[in-house]
């Protein structure tokens, strides 16, 4: 079995993206001296220097490489070190301008930036197997060495090409799926505006259409296209395992939902030794702190609930947002400890030493362009000091109270063309049923829709338009063994195909909902509904609402106007040993607190009425102990309750009762007993 945590890493990671081939050889001793005075543990190296490594074909020039890895090493830093197949050098584009990607509109993009490959091309994949193969027989056994870093940040900012190429992939790719073409047809509904083939070769990348496409046609190519780049990373992994044995091999994701949305990461976390993630917070005047919690509980759940790695994110402001404000004072440290709450065993960023050409030169880093006399250097050694003495978590789990239903694939369904409303949008479900769930200071694991939910006492469903009916049926067998169920609405409609299910909707879930749907009734712009129940508040909801017949189901909320008006708005259904709800409306953050506040008394989930709002606190458990992170996200001193005393880890004082929590500021305390 591979190694799945950094060869020779003793402590949390801590550090970043390190470049040295932006800068004169003479600043390299300058930079592993700051290294070591900010208690840096590992840096990421290479990820970019394709060109530099192999500036002609076959060509290599590795001295500078050896000479930063030797010195890294002789400083105590370990290497991430990166295949740089992400930018190939000019060169390769002159010899295979075929390489470059193509729009569906039928543009080729052109060499000048990252990430523009056609991972279908032949010439792409056999330079990309030689300089990871030449990388992996000079650096393999390296003393610097902790783990391989393939690629960078897969799908973002191209995951799909339209070209000749990848017609003829996506042909092999659908005969590997489907085997006949008449099994094509059946699933892509072909029967429809008269689009049934006759054979493979007659199917296209559902490029440009003087209307809207095929829609099943377009989600497969999703998944091809997903796919392709996987096969890419799998042929380098397989390279570095033979020839690097023991070194683990991972690729940095991008969880987040706002920032990469091509990726099936429940796939992609089986391939890795090592689930990583880049993180950059959104500064669009949300809560970032809650978006960033999403995140490392997503990361953590595509590792399967072991610990994960944040390979990235910043130290201040970043440069490809509208408006890039810096992060207030304590807020690089906030962040960063977050994510190590929520499972991550260190934290890195890009990157170590802020660029003066390019473009992310505005991009903040570790050591800024002000040098070591600023506030950003100052919290940088700050908190790997922090990250130090924190090291005894390694290998702790963090604990989760309640699970939420996510699937790329319904995703990626879900955002084609011609969907009921324009309004709904999956991912803003997703958004507001997690952040409700923050709220109530309920710690999330993500779950695929066909996983075993049994240890979790609440699952919630925001949006999941494309379900199996495996997927129904694992819900259903959930409610009757106890579980309670949360499903917002236009979840179960279509099966894997974008086919919808038979019968009434809504499909897959029918059963478990004890309802049908009559018809979909999204509003207009602007357009809002209240909703009334006999023992509750009144909510207020808006861009959907359904003509609901309760099958079972006892209705909770009713529409009290609007064309729904007297029908169920929120409904109840006792199936088994448990309950399962459904909301037909887009309720607000209230509406939505109030559901779920009656739903976690179904699950039998305490409130904590007693922490304040924006005053994290997650549990990592392990061999070492338990460990409770408390992070004060708000501008006023906060107290939590300890129901166990302990010790601060960071200050070795004794906690018990009531935990101090200062304005802005984390407390880690390990629990006795």
């Amino acid at each position: 079995m591979p190694e799945t945590t950094p060869a020779g890493l003793t402590r949390l990671a801590f550090g970043g993206d390190y470049n040295p081939e932006q800068w004169p050889e003479e600043v390299w001793q300058e930079d592993v001296r700051l290294m070591r005075e900010a208690g840096v543990t590992m840096v990421s190296v290479g990820i970019f220097s394709w060109a530099l490594l192999e500036p002609a074909p076959g060509e290599y020039d590795f001295g500078w490489l050896d000479r930063v890895l030797d010195l890294l090493h002789a400083n105590g830093i370990r290497v991430d070190l990166g295949t740089p197949t992400v930018v190939p050098p000019a060169w390769f584009y002159r010899a295979h301008p075929e390489a470059l990607p193509v729009t569906a509109e039928g543009v080729r993009y052109a060499f000048g930036s990252r990430g523009a490959i056609c991972h279908s091309n032949a010439g792409y994949r056999a330079a990309a197997a030689r300089i990871t193969t030449e990388l992996a027989e000079r650096y393999g056994a390296h003393p610097a060495l902790a783990m391989w870093h393939v690629h960078n940040e897969y799908g973002v900012p191209v995951s799909a090409c339209y070209c000749d190429s990848c017609a003829a992939h996506f042909r092999r790719w659908l005969t590997q799926t489907y085997g006949t073409v008449e099994a094509v047809n059946e699933a892509w509904g072909t029967a429809f505006w008269g689009q049934r083939y006759g054979n493979f070769e007659e199917i296209d990348p559902p490029r440009l259409t003087p209307t809207v496409g095929n829609p099943a046609q377009a989600l497969d190519y999703r998944r091809f296209a997903d796919a392709t780049m996987r096969e890419n990373f799998v042929a380098e992994r397989d390279i570095l395992h033979r020839l690097s044995p023991g070194v683990p091999v991972t690729t940095n994701f991008m969880t987040a939902l706002s920032q990469c949305d091509s990726v099936d990461y429940w796939t992609w976390g089986r391939e890795v030794d090592l689930v990583t993630n880049d993180h950059y917070l959104i500064t669009d005047g949300r809560r970032t702190h809650v978006n960033l919690a999403m995140a490392a509980d997503l990361t953590r759940s595509v590792a399967g609930g072991a610990p994960w790695l944040l390979l990235e994110h910043s130290t201040s402001g970043v440069n490809w947002q509208p408006r890039n404000p810096a992060k207030a004072p304590g807020q690089m440290a906030r962040n960063s400890l977050a994510h190590v709450a929520r499972g991550s065993e260190g934290a890195l960023f890009f990157q170590w030493r802020q660029s003066r050409r390019g473009a992310e030169k505005f991009h903040s880093a570790m050591v800024p362009h002000g040098g070591t006399d600023t506030r950003v250097w100052r919290e940088v050694v700050e908190l790997g000091a922090t990250l130090g003495t924190l090291s005894e978590i390694r290998g702790t789990r963090t604990e989760a109270d309640a699970a939420m239903l996510w699937d790329w694939h319904s995703w990626w369904a879900q955002k084609l063309p011609w969907r009921p409303s324009e309004d709904h949008d999956a991912r803003e479900r997703a958004d507001a049923f997690y952040e409700a769930l923050y709220d109530r200071h309920l710690t999330v694991d993500f779950a695929r829709p066909e996983a075993d939910l049994s240890a979790y006492p609440l699952v919630v469903v925001p949006a999941l338009y494309l379900m199996t009916r495996a997927a129904g049926a694992n819900l259903r067998r959930y409610v009757e063994a106890g579980g309670t169920l949360v499903v917002s609405y236009f979840s179960g409609i279509v099966d894997e195909h974008d086919a919808v299910h038979e019968g009434p909707h809504p499909g897959a879930l029918r059963d478990v909902l004890g309802l049908t749907v009559e018809e979909f009734s999204p509003l207009q712009e602007g357009e809002r509904v209240r909703l009334t129940a006999p023992d509750g508040p009144e909510l207020d909801g808006d861009v959907w609402t359904e003509f609901v017949v309760p099958r079972g189901a006892e209705t909770v909320w009713t529409y009290a106007d609007g064309l729904a008006a007297g029908r169920p708005a929120v409904t109840r259904h006792r199936l088994g040993e448990g309950t399962a709800w459904y909301v037909s409306t887009r309720l607000g953050t209230g509406g939505l607190d109030a559901v779920l506040d009656r739903a976690a008394r179904d699950a039998r989930i305490a409130p904590r009425a007693e922490l304040p709002r924006d005053v994290e606190v997650v549990r990592r458990t392990g061999e070492s102990g338990s460990y409770l992170f408390a992070i004060n996200h708000t501008a006023s001193d906060a107290k939590v309750p300890l129901e166990v005393p302990g010790t601060d880890v960071l200050t070795g004082e004794h906690a018990a009762g009531r935990l101090a929590v200062p304005a802005g500021a984390v407390r880690v305390v390990r629990l006795d007993g």
